[in-house]
């Protein structure tokens, strides 16, 4: 991990900025020789959407578009 200046980084934020998007690698800021902060890049989450959230985990097994017929049902026996 990089380790910075906090005036360094003061001078140089917006380069440094891009550097971190470009590479990954976190940059550490210090004061007085002491770490004070990181400077990361954003991780995003891809976001969770429900469709085709099961596609590759189920199976189709008969006709679905075919009617039910109720007289078939377990349940209601």
């Amino acid at each position: 991990m990089q380790t910075i200046k906090a005036s360094e980084f003061k001078a140089k934020c917006l380069a440094l900025m891009d550097e971190v998007a470009r590479t990954g690698e976190p940059i550490r800021i210090t004061k007085a020789g002491k770490p004070v902060a990181e400077l990361c890049p954003v991780r995003t989450a891809k976001p969770a959407t429900p469709f085709g959230i099961w596609k590759g985990r189920t199976r189709i097994l008969g006709d679905i578009m075919e009617p039910i017929d109720v007289d078939e049902w377990e349940a209601l026996k």
